[in-house]
């Protein structure tokens, strides 16, 4: 129970921070512009072009995806950049061996941290998701396949990138293992990719590829799921003279929902990712 209370006051430091820091502001910030530029560029799709048929859904289904990629790079971005700083500077500083001469372990002090800033990024994930997703409704009337399903694999997408992170952060300084995250996260894309090509022409190199890649680090996993999510259904598909649903699944921007063992993988992962950070931090000088 004590180190349940440390954590839960780490975590609400954290969450202090954040506000201290206007984390929290520049995140809201963004959302209503983001939210805003959405609504007024699908408008003038619709202006343009009235959305009346399967294609005109097919072809802001795209945009919809694109748009979707964007926002997950921004909050990959964001979840790295808030999880490189959690450990480093307060062991570089001294404050950290003064917040352990409490009773308070080293463990405690990671998950705190973890705990507080993923509750930002759920939290900004899942209010963005919405928000941009009912920008598009409105503007054109279209509706993806499962777009309520779309925000929260984003909001794990994040959590993958925030756990690589703060394990970085145990070890490494936060410019460089910040530098490390974002190259792990853009390789991990590429090799989603590669192993989307693999599956769609039956190439077993790179279809293992895409496997390893994703058993590394499982952002892809995540991706592809937002991706599936908000792809039109498969009648609108076939109507808009897509002769294979198989193919368009596999294409760079679009993908399918993870079966429940890459999910429990991407639980997996990121609960071993935790417990090597807590060990890495204790077997560290201070």
């Amino acid at each position: 129970m004590r180190s349940v209370a440390a954590i839960a006051i780490i975590a609400r430091l954290t969450l202090r921070e954040a506000v201290r820091r206007r984390l929290l502001w520049a995140l809201a910030g963004l959302t209503v512009v983001i939210v805003t530029l959405t609504w007024w560029a699908f408008s003038r799709i619709a202006d343009a072009s009235p959305i009346t048929g399967p294609v005109e859904m097919l072809g802001v289904s795209q945009v919809t995806v694109m748009l979707a990629f964007m926002f997950s790079f921004v909050l990959a971005m964001t979840a790295v950049f808030a999880g490189s700083p959690a450990i480093g500077p307060e062991i570089e500083s001294g404050l950290l061996l003064a917040m352990l001469a409490r009773p308070i372990r080293r463990s405690d002090v990671l998950l705190g941290r973890w705990f507080g800033l993923a509750s930002v990024l759920v939290v900004y994930a899942l209010v963005a998701g919405y928000l941009e997703l009912g920008a598009v409704d409105l503007a054109t009337g279209y509706v993806p396949s499962d777009a309520l399903t779309a925000p929260w694999y984003l909001a794990g997408e994040s959590l993958v990138l925030l756990t690589l992170a703060v394990v970085l952060s145990t070890r490494i300084a936060s410019v460089a293992g910040g530098a490390m995250a974002v190259v792990a996260y853009g390789l991990a894309w590429m090799a989603g990719v590669m192993g989307g090509v693999g599956e769609a022409f039956n190439n077993d190199v790179l279809r293992a590829a895409g496997t390893i890649s994703r058993l590394i680090l499982p952002s892809d996993v995540l991706w592809r799921g937002t991706a599936g999510a908000l792809t039109p259904p498969e009648s609108v598909l076939a109507a808009g003279g897509v002769a294979s649903a198989s193919l368009y699944k596999f294409s760079p921007f679009s993908g399918a929902a993870p079966s429940l063992e890459w999910l429990a993988w991407c639980i997996f992962w990121v609960v071993a990712m935790l417990g090597l950070g807590i060990v890495l931090l204790r077997r560290r000088e201070l």
